[in-house]
């Protein structure tokens, strides 16, 4: 089987069954890409890490990453195609043939049973990540990963620039501004004169 079809699949197959936006998708994603050889799981969580970073939603831009890295351009028209293609059929059959669709009884009682499942995997995904950045191996606890505490610094320091903007202006800080600010804040602290 070709490598396009591959991605095509496999992200039609992610696009398909996983509900509740990109962090619902991301152990969906793990399983599918790294157990396939495709992606270290190092390259997968830097490309999340990517992916929260910049605009879109997590799971697209990972597709486009990930088909991207496997067959070029192709590939991550491909992947990304996939990927958003379950949705937008079932939103175009919803929009035409369900009028009252959220009204219905049993619509409401099955998202109703989906949410908890979302939110162990949302949850699940946050665990991972701590665990990640804690422990340079998650499978052996013995090991002890590096743990930047620059970053933790620069963290409090617009969290705490954050709350005091927000006691005295009675305002929120742009979360673009935030980014600026944190971004112009790892350059003054990483980058050596």
């Amino acid at each position: 089987m070709s490598i396009y079809l591959e991605l095509f699949l496999a992200f039609l197959k992610i696009g398909t069954v996983s509900f509740g936006g990109g962090y619902g998708m991301i152990p969906i994603i793990r399983d599918e890409v790294v157990t396939r050889g495709w992606i270290s799981e190092d390259v997968l969580w830097n490309y999340i890490a990517i992916a929260e970073s910049t605009p879109g939603p997590i799971a697209i831009n990972v597709a486009t990453f990930v088909g991207s890295d496997m067959a070029g351009i192709w590939g991550s028209l491909l992947a990304t195609t996939a990927v958003v293609l379950p949705a937008f059929i079932i939103i175009l059959i919803i929009a035409a043939i369900f009028k009252n669709f959220m009204q219905n009884a049993y619509v409401k009682g099955a998202l109703k049973g989906v949410t908890p499942i979302i939110w162990a995997l949302i949850v699940s995904t946050g665990l991972l990540l701590v665990v990640k950045c804690l422990y340079a191996n998650y499978n052996n606890f013995d090991v002890r990963g590096d743990f930047d505490f620059h970053a933790l610094i620069i963290f409090a320091v617009v969290g705490g620039i954050a709350l005091v903007y927000r006691l005295v202006a009675k305002k929120k800080i742009p979360p673009i501004a935030l980014i600026l600010i944190s971004a112009a804040a790892g350059m003054v602290y990483y980058i050596p004169l």
